[in-house]
């Protein structure tokens, strides 16, 4: 879970200046590649400004990022949708193969794009009918846990079944019948019943593009199960159940198509993998090309079949990275290329980079171990000279081994603190403060040895 503690910005008519601002929250360095993605997203303002015989003709300017592992590549995108409340979706280029060939289909990744954007409108929509399902809730809730004789005609009768009913209403909402158990009548799909599994594991079955599940279940009225619950339970459920009734299944369809098109951004990482820098000498690998050729329609502009509708991904934004280490931007094949015409390099980590990490970000590696710590009454401390030596390690082991960039800081803080963490639950209310003798009584002799630091730092 990442911690954010940020308020929520809408990054719908903020100015570049502004989104990079926000991103430096989060991401150090890399100003250039924050730049990028900065104008990119207020291009897209830009467009919905244009006249409308023009606006159509605008196409997002897709972004390549190059750079090593752990600098920040795949944030900086994740960063940017959560900012802009657009729907995101990151894929690996590796996973895809071209058609005829068993493995995932490039259109896969707008219709995870389209499941995604669903997933988000719906999120929306339940909450703007809230209050309305809560009320809807309680009245079943208080159906179960009181249902008054319908024999009698006596208005005192009827007067105080009101009041008793009030009483009970007045509990519920004060949390004093949670643990009450209820019965309750539950709906559920006949998707989820046993026996009604579509499996579609081979690539034909995700070509298809339609959830034959879904379909079939169209045909078949909901059903209804009676389970015991208690009313904390109960609430959850039918508060979930209530709020699906109440959103507009065609309008939240509509407005996630809207925000694909329109608002979409697709991470492809990995795309160097799938460049082929020198044919002679690799054997036969047929994969590389075709799937850029396949990619090639999608990031140009093309309809996808989605179990939600067609989708044109002609503005639909696209961020590709990969560190090119072998291969180069150049080495895709030119028709792509031109299809992403900013590229921007990121650079490596240094010491001070991983210094500045550990703290000053708003989800910082430190921030985090204090607040894990802090739950188990343990307030945990760092001085100054251990978060220079801590940098200064993860520097010096990512310099003699695979350079994964801040990644590294993960594990070398897991060694440090995996006695801490270990014995947590019998220190509370200590308070241990991590000094540098500290930090190299720990990972000092793991660093001595060059075998035990590849397989733990």
């Amino acid at each position: 879970m990442e911690i954010d503690e940020q308020p929520q910005v809408s990054g719908a008519e903020l100015t570049p200046r502004e989104v990079v601002t926000e991103l430096d929250h989060f991401i150090i360095g890399q100003d250039k590649a924050k730049r990028a993605v900065a104008v990119a997203l207020r291009n897209r303002w830009r467009r919905k400004q244009v006249a409308d015989d023009l606006r159509d003709e605008i196409a997002p300017k897709n972004i390549i990022l190059i750079g090593p592992t752990g600098v920040g590549k795949t944030e900086i995108a994740r960063r940017l949708a959560r900012l802009a409340g657009a729907p995101f979706i990151k894929v690996e280029a590796t996973k895809f193969t071209e058609v005829g060939y068993v493995g995932k289909d490039v259109e896969s990744m707008i219709r995870d794009l389209v499941e995604s954007a669903v997933h988000m409108v719906r999120i929306e929509m339940e909450a703007s009918v809230k209050e309305q399902a809560r009320e809807s809730a309680e009245r079943k809730i208080l159906d179960a846990l009181y249902t008054p004789s319908s024999d009698s005609d006596d208005e005192s009768d009827t007067a105080r079944s009101d009041r008793t009913r009030e009483k009970l209403e007045k509990m519920l909402r004060a949390g004093h019948l949670d643990d009450r158990v209820i019965e309750l009548d539950i709906s559920r799909s006949p998707a989820d019943m046993p026996g009604f599994q579509v499996l579609g594991g081979s690539a034909g079955i995700d070509q298809m593009g339609i959830n034959l599940q879904d379909m079939l279940s169209g045909f078949m009225p909901k059903q209804t199960t009676r389970r015991q619950l208690t009313v904390a339970e109960a609430r959850e459920v039918l508060l979930g159940e209530e709020a699906s009734g109440l959103v507009d299944q065609e309008r939240l369809t509509s407005e996630a198509l809207r925000r694909v098109q329109e608002d979409g951004i697709v991470f492809i990482d990995e795309i160097d993998k799938i460049a082929a820098p020198d044919a002679a000498g690799r054997g036969p690998d047929v994969s590389r090309e075709g799937v850029q050729r396949d990619i090639l329609p999608i990031v140009e502009g093309s309809q996808v079949t989605t179990r939600h509708g067609q989708v044109k991904t002609d503005h639909i934004l696209f961020i590709a990275a990969g560190a090119f280490h072998v291969a180069k931007p150049s080495d895709l094949i030119p028709e792509l290329q031109g299809r992403f015409p900013i590229r921007v390099e990121l650079a490596a980590l240094d010491e001070g980079d991983l210094r500045r990490i550990l703290v000053e970000p708003s989800n910082a590696l430190v921030r985090q171990y204090r607040a894990t710590m802090a739950t188990e009454g343990v307030t945990l401390e760092f001085t100054e000279q251990a978060l220079d030596r801590l940098a200064a390690l993860a520097f010096e082991v990512n310099g003699r081994s695979e350079n994964i960039g801040a990644r590294r800081l993960h594990t070398v803080m897991e060694a440090l603190l995996e006695e801490i963490s270990f014995d947590a639950p019998e220190r509370q209310g200590e308070t241990v403060e991590i000094d540098q003798d500290e930090v190299n009584r720990r990972l000092a002799p793991i660093l001595e040895d060059q075998d035990l630091s590849r397989y733990i730092l």
